[in-house]
């Protein structure tokens, strides 16, 4: 089933980082395209009522330690960006506004850089000029994409493409469905190649 992928990811998430800048390749390498989809990890956690891992100081600990390991053992630039860890919205409705306006590709190429921008240069994509920038190197219009990310519309869209993420069982990120395979967590990648290699050898 040489299907697309949909990698759901929150940009405020470093693991949904270091995530992004493996799953085209590894969905490339199968025959699969990546279909990429902001959600919240607020609305996630109102969903499940499972704490972040900032709100649980023990595992808050451990996670700090474990991002620079995963970044040193998988090569990875990792700087944290200032006021980190915060939730970041706009940065969502503005890859959506870009989609619709721009289409799927400029919309990925924009989540890219802006995770890159985010945790491997260490820059505060929460600032509405840093955003504007990211988006502007792609030729998309800043006053243009200013207005968009204020739409009732845009924000709509986010939280029912949030809820429908649930409905598909997604409760944290980075989560990938693959055939209605579910995939959550960078470590999981390592699974998602094992089934993508299965599936394209037909068993």
């Amino acid at each position: 089933m040489n299907q697309d992928i949909t990698f759901y990811f929150d940009f405020a998430s470093p693991y949904a980082y270091f995530a992004a800048t493996r799953i085209d390749k590894l969905a490339a390498a199968h025959g699969r395209k990546v279909r990429w989809m902001p959600v919240l990890l607020g609305a996630l956690r109102q969903e499940t009522g499972s704490p972040l891992p900032v709100e649980v100081p023990i595992k808050w600990q451990y996670v700090q330690k474990d991002l620079l390991r995963s970044a040193r053992l998988h090569g990875l630039p990792y700087r944290q960006p200032p006021g980190f860890p915060k939730f970041l919205i706009d940065p969502a409705r503005a890859m959506l506004w870009i989609r619709r306006e721009h289409g799927d590709e400029l919309a990925t190429a924009f989540a890219r850089n802006c995770f890159g921008a985010n945790f491997g240069d260490g820059v505060d994509i929460g600032d509405a000029e840093v955003l504007m920038g990211i988006a502007s190197a792609l030729g998309v219009d800043r006053a243009a994409l200013a207005a968009g990310i204020k739409e009732p519309a845009i924000k709509q869209q986010l939280k029912e493409e949030g809820e429908q993420a649930m409905r598909r069982g997604v409760f944290g990120v980075p989560f990938v469905i693959a055939d209605e395979e579910a995939f959550w967590g960078f470590d999981r990648l390592d699974h998602l190649q094992a089934y993508l290699k299965q599936s394209s050898a037909g068993q």
